[in-house]
């Protein structure tokens, strides 16, 4: 799968960009509830996230009264 063929939204996240919705993706990662259970360092260590589209996420989970697992 090209970063082409990754929509630039999914679910209820955030705008974080392909690459990161890619990774989120492969990982079956499609909500907001679904990032809660993650750990932030976990995410990190995905292929396409950084600490841009986990400081976005953050934000989103915050705005919704959620927080990472760790």
């Amino acid at each position: 799968m090209t970063t082409r063929d990754v929509p630039a939204r999914i679910g209820d996240l955030p705008p974080i960009g392909r690459p990161a919705n890619g990774a989120l993706l492969q990982a079956g990662i499609t909500t907001l509830a679904q990032v809660a259970t993650h750990r932030r360092r976990d995410l990190l260590t995905m292929h396409g996230i950084g600490p841009k589209a986990v400081r976005l996420l953050t934000e989103a989970l915050a705005e919704q009264g959620l927080s990472w697992a760790d």
